[in-house]
Formats: C-alpha cells, sequence, structure tokens
C-alpha cells in the first residue's frame, strides 16, 4: 500500500436543504431501545420481509471530555461528517469491484456489491437524520469528494484509503475502514478511532439534545425524508426519521452492518427471527481468509466454514489514485476520465436534489449508477504503459 503521503482532513461539512415526502405529525420519541425496535419491526414487517440490522451497544459508557455534542448546530456538522464518511468508502469499494475481470471471483463481487448497496443506504440515513434535525445535505460541492488517497473524514488519520485495483492489499484496507470497536471503547466525536465509535457519540448527542431542547430537536420538515418507495435497492430498510427512537435506530442499522454486533459477528437480522447475515467487517474478512463463517465462529477468529474460490490475479491491473490531470487534455484518456467525472458529478447532484426537496431524483439517479460503472469498466481496458491500466479518477468537477 501506499501510505506515505499525508492528506490535510476533510473540510468541516455545512448545512445544505433537506429531502421530501408528506407526512402527517411526527409521533413521540419511544422511551427504550427495546420499544424502539419493536415498534418498527412491526412497522416493517408486514411490507418489507428483507433482513433488518441493528447493532446492541452498551449506552452507558461516558463521553470523555472534548469529544461531546454540545448543542443542535454542532450535531448538524457531524451528520454532515457522517454523510461524507459514508460516501468516502464508495469509490474505494468500486474501484476494487469494477476491477475485476467478467466471469471471475463471483464470491468477490456479489459480496462487494452488496457491501456498496449497504454503504448507498447508510449515507441516506444519515441525510434523513440530519433533515430530520432541521439541517440540510450537502452533497454536490468541492469539498464533499475525498481527494484520493485521503484519510477517513476526521478520523484520527491512522491509515491513509486510495484507490485501486481489487487485491490482498485493498482487502486489508476494506477492514481497516469496518473494524469493529471494542464492546468498552469510548464514543469519539472527533478525530475517531472506529466508525462505530464516531456514531456512538453521535447517538449520545442525540438523545440528550433532543431531551434539554424543549420541543426536542426533532423539527424537520417531515417531506424531505427519502424512503424505499423513493429507492430501493436492498441491503436494509430505507426508512423516515421523525423522532429520537427512530434516529438511533437508523444509527444501530448503519453501525450494525458495518461492524457487527456485541463482538459476533453477526449484523442481528436474526433480531427479527431472519436468517443470519454478516457484517461488512466479517464479509471482507471472508474474501481475505478465501473461507465463509460459520454461524458458531469466533467474530476474534478466522472463518471455518466452506474454502470460497478468489483469484487475485483475475484484475484489471489499475494504477492506484489516478489523477484526470496525469492525462494529455483532449486525448482518449483524458476525455473517458473527464466524462467519468462528469457522470459522477451529475450522480452527486441528484442525490443532493433528492436530499434537499425532491426525493424523486433518486429514481433519476439509477441510470446514472449504470453509466458510471460502464465507464469505469471502459477505463480500466485502456492501457497506460508500464503493465497499468488506466481507471476512475472519482474527481470533482463543476457542471
Amino acid at each position: 500500500m501506499n501510505a506515505t503521503t499525508k492528506k490535510p482532513a476533510a473540510a468541516k461539512p455545512a448545512d445544505a436543504k433537506p429531502t421530501a415526502k408528506p407526512s402527517t405529525k411526527p409521533s413521540a420519541p419511544v422511551a427504550s431501545a427495546t420499544q424502539a425496535a419493536a415498534h418498527l419491526a412491526a412497522h416493517f414487517q408486514p411490507n418489507h420481509p428483507r433482513k433488518r440490522h441493528q447493532l446492541l451497544f452498551p449506552d452507558h459508557l461516558p463521553v470523555p471530555l472534548g469529544q461531546q455534542i454540545k448543542t443542535v448546530e454542532g450535531l448538524r456538522r457531524h451528520l454532515q461528517t457522517a454523510i461524507e464518511l459514508e460516501h468516502s468508502t464508495i469509490p474505494p469499494y468500486l474501484c476494487a469491484l469494477y476491477s475485476l475481470r467478467d466471469g471471475s471471483n463471483q464470491f468477490a463481487y456479489q459480496t462487494i456489491q452488496s457491501i456498496v448497496v449497504e454503504e448507498m443506504l447508510h449515507m441516506v440515513l444519515a441525510c434523513n437524520i440530519l433533515n430530520a434535525i432541521g439541517g440540510h445535505p450537502a452533497i454536490s460541492h468541492p469539498k464533499f469528494i475525498p481527494e484520493y488517497p485521503t484519510y477517513l473524514p476526521h478520523s484520527d488519520d491512522a491509515f491513509i484509503v486510495p484507490l485501486g485495483k481489487f487485491s490482498r492489499d485493498a482487502i486489508d484496507v476494506f477492514l481497516q475502514i469496518e473494524h469493529p470497536a471494542s464492546k468498552y471503547a469510548p464514543p469519539e466525536a472527533h478525530n475517531y478511532q472506529t466508525i462505530g465509535q464516531f456514531y456512538h457519540a453521535l447517538k449520545i448527542a442525540i438523545r440528550e439534545l433532543d431531551k434539554e431542547t424543549p420541543g426536542g430537536i426533532f423539527t424537520g420538515d417531515v417531506s424531505r425524508q427519502i424512503t424505499s418507495e423513493h429507492y430501493y435497492g436492498g441491503g436494509g430498510k430505507l426508512f423516515a426519521i421523525h423522532n429520537r427512537a427512530e434516529a438511533i435506530l437508523a444509527i444501530n442499522e448503519i453501525v450494525g452492518q458495518g461492524e457487527g454486533v456485541n463482538g459476533t459477528i453477526e449484523d442481528t437480522d436474526s433480531l427479527f427471527g431472519e436468517e443470519v447475515e454478516y457484517a461488512h467487517y466479517f464479509k471482507f474478512n471472508e474474501i481475505k481468509y478465501e473461507r465463509r463463517y460459520l454461524p458458531n465462529d469466533r467474530a476474534k477468529l478466522p472463518p471455518t466454514g466452506p474454502a470460497v474460490a478468489v483469484d487475485w490475479a483475475a484484475v484489471h491491473n489499475m494504477q492506484p489514485n489516478p489523477k484526470l490531470a496525469n492525462y494529455a487534455v483532449g486525448s482518449p484518456l483524458w476525455q473517458k476520465t473527464f466524462d467519468f467525472n462528469r457522470t459522477y458529478m451529475l450522480l452527486l447532484k441528484n442525490l443532493h436534489d433528492a436530499c434537499n426537496g425532491n426525493p424523486a431524483q433518486m429514481n433519476a439517479a439509477i441510470p446514472l449508477m449504470y453509466d458510471l460503472k460502464y465507464q469505469a469498466q471502459a477505463l480500466m481496458q485502456m492501457p497506460i504503459g508500464n503493465g497499468l491500466m488506466a481507471g476512475p479518477s472519482f474527481e470533482y468537477m463543476a457542471l
């Protein structure tokens, strides 16, 4: 891995205007996490038989000094960071996914594809929470897109995340991204070690600020919420956020899908009587060890189940961290990279509009997702010398 160059931390987020779905007055907060789970389980199961994911984590841990989120405006900024964080994982995962040669690595392809779909879900859920407390998701501005290789937004800069082909090194980075927090790791709103610790700090702030604020903090326009009516991609349920209990359940969903539950390999689908589904960290671990987990495997040990086929050589040898500036203006490589980035920005603009009052734009984004795939795959078949191929650069450009 190229992890030598230090990159500046991502810029602090700003607010932007939210999404649309008519609704009645928000329901009162559910008193406990157990009641919240039961409330939403009853709501989801009749019309959505797919899996649910929830992280059960100790909520009584004290927030260290300097890690508290003390104001609603501060919480909005941190939720914007959550949106940026979820997005920042998608380009690296997509590069690995699209570098797989056609007809090879079906297990790895399906695994990474399912994770990308869930990361998109997490990003939109974070938008829903921000909208619910009167914030405005900002998705298509220049500072939203990381300059790869980069650190995770506002993390402790422990490791660098590059763009590159499917490889053992790439899977090791993905495992660092999704690494579970230890059971009693402290909440960390700033310079977090794990994504779970960051979200734990958000969850505590949501609970405390909602209790302390007269009338509560969930004052956002409910018509700006995005639900599975507007977007369905599998990998969990996209639902509206109206109150504290729903916001906390959404965070549990995000962290549970990524890291697992209480030191287990599961993401708690079994909470609602459904089949076991493994969290992202353990899905990547199955690729790393070329072996499936068994239900009784331990979270701290490698999987012991059936072997799976992983061909580390059956990939397009994508140049790490490609840049548009690497190519002569007007050359075929420059044009293909330019076209890819333009499609990428159109996709982000559609998502921004969807999360800021026009949820129908979610459906308009779907064809752009396919365009992005085909353009990325075309780049990966263009030689650039020294046995390397081009690849998508995921760079900002003005539309």
